[in-house]
């Protein structure tokens, strides 16, 4: 049984992932850092399943707790076969207003938490030499977002890290490849307002925000031995909104 831990786990997207994926034969990590109520109710319920699932807390900013979070499945598990990077953060405010704090927040948060989790989890898919990492960045990430500029900023980072490991990596057998979802309905997204989504939702062909369970089933292919070939992709479930 191949062990899949996914940052950011217990809610929106990741939440929806985990559950997913516990329809497979998985075991499953949920990694969280403040919802510790949900991250727990989520393990409880893969659990009820039938299925091995086990919630720890590591805010993946640092990188101490993340390589103790996989010092932890190693010694349970022997190590993580599939890495999903899906923990994230973002804002909305004119790039002027973005103060220096703001700035280094998010890059802490959606590149250096990648940063630490891939280094966390290689050297036992070196050792392995095979596994499979999955980065969720965004449509903004390869577009740009006005007014998430910043947000903008941390995913096109991300897309050209899984560009450069997929090169780097695939020798060793592992695959890296990213998920850039457009405008996806979850409570990040809501944030920015309903009249602000309904324009959104009028550039859009599909007229509408992606469900979280359709952009779940995309990363259970991705992640799949029936994906066995690609590697350095970024592949956008957008409803349209852009065709690249």
């Amino acid at each position: 049984m191949k062990t899949v831990l996914i940052t950011g786990a217990s809610r929106g997207i990741g939440a929806e992932i985990s559950r997913r994926l516990s329809l497979e034969d998985y075991r499953i990590i949920i990694n969280y850092n403040k919802s510790e109520k949900e991250a727990k109710i989520l393990e409880k319920e893969i659990r009820q399943k039938g299925k091995d699932a086990w919630a720890i807390k590591a805010d993946i900013r640092k990188y101490d707790e993340v390589k103790n979070m996989f010092d932890l499945v190693k010694n349970k598990f022997r190590g993580v076969d599939i890495l999903i990077n899906n923990a994230g953060i973002s804002s909305y405010k004119l790039f002027q207003d973005i103060d220096e704090k703001s700035w280094d927040e998010i890059f802490d948060v959606n590149v250096k938490g990648v940063y630490n989790s891939i280094h966390a989890a290689l050297p036992y898919m070196l050792d392995q030499k095979s596994g499979k990492i999955l980065n969720m960045t965004s449509i903004w990430g390869i577009v740009g977002g006005s007014m998430e500029s910043h947000y903008s900023a941390t995913k096109g980072a991300i897309n050209a890290l899984t560009k450069a490991l997929s090169k780097e990596l695939g020798y060793s057998g592992i695959t890296v490849n990213a998920i850039a979802p457009g405008a996806v309905k979850t409570p990040m997204t809501e944030e920015i307002g309903k009249e602000n989504l309904d324009y959104l939702c009028e550039d859009i062909p599909m007229g509408r925000l992606a469900d979280p369970v359709e952009i779940a089933e995309l990363v259970a292919f991705m992640i799949s031995d029936k994906n066995s070939y690609m590697t350095g992709q970024i592949i956008s479930p957008n409803g349209g909104m852009i065709v690249y």
